[in-house]
Order: C-alpha cells, then sequence, then structure tokens
C-alpha cells in the first residue's frame, strides 16, 4: 500500500479535525456531540477527499517562442 496514494486524503481528515476541534474548545469544554462533530468531520472529509480523483498532469508545451529571434 503506497501511502502517498492517501495522502491527500489524510490531510484533509486532519485539516477537518483541527478546524472542529479548534471550534469545539472555544468555551473550554468539549462534550460528547463536539467529540462526535470531530469525528464526523475528519470521517467525512477523509471519505470525500479520497473519492475526488487528483487533476490530471498537463503536458509542458514543446517550445515557447519569446520574440521574433531565436535564443542562443
Amino acid at each position: 500500500m503506497k501511502i502517498g496514494s492517501m495522502a491527500k486524503s489524510i490531510v484533509g481528515g486532519v485539516a477537518a479535525g483541527a478546524a472542529s476541534l479548534v471550534t469545539a474548545v472555544d468555551d473550554g469544554v468539549i462534550v460528547y456531540s463536539e467529540w462526535v462533530t470531530i469525528a464526523l468531520a475528519v470521517l467525512g472529509a477523509l471519505g470525500v477527499v479520497y473519492v475526488v480523483p487528483n487533476a490530471a498532469k498537463s503536458d509542458p508545451p514543446a517550445q515557447t517562442v519569446r520574440g521574433p529571434y531565436p535564443m542562443s
């Protein structure tokens, strides 16, 4: 199993979990429903980001013309 193929979804899950956690600790207490919200945010982000395919790589241009004269 390659970790590179899942890295995008792992980062998305961590980011969603961190955002939910910051919101939850705003009042200084994390209750059960906030833990559930954090878990659902992490799992949702993992699933959604994993399903979305990466963009196709574009080919670089064969030759770039910068002016009327070829560069030497």
